[in-house]
């Protein structure tokens, strides 16, 4: 299983709603950490059915990456029960990444 896209349209339901953790990574196509994460991320998504993992595309859903304030990608985002409870700024290794969660 790979991540799920988030789109403004999707976010409500597939971000909010969720009764598993969220792990949303805020990426682009022309970022190189974004690209080192980006396999570890989908990683993540196939061992992991007790997290849903998304990514979204800041260059085409700028609005939801204004909404959480990245100002750096890759930025990963860890949201429970509709609330942030934790959130790291550029490439990190998978331990690390888990270590969110």
């Amino acid at each position: 299983m790979s991540a799920l896209n988030i789109t403004k349209e999707n976010f409500h339901d597939e971000v909010m709603n969720s009764e598993k953790p969220v792990l949303l990574d805020f990426w682009a196509s022309w970022c190189g950490p974004c690209r080192m994460v980006g396999p570890v991320i989908d990683e993540i998504a196939g061992e992991r059915p007790d997290v849903k993992v998304c990514k979204v595309n800041v260059d085409t859903e700028r609005e939801l990456a204004s909404t959480f304030k990245v100002m750096s990608i890759p930025t990963l985002v860890v949201i429970k029960d509709g609330k942030i409870v934790n959130r790291a700024m550029g490439a990190r290794p998978k331990e690390e990444i888990l270590g969110l969660l």
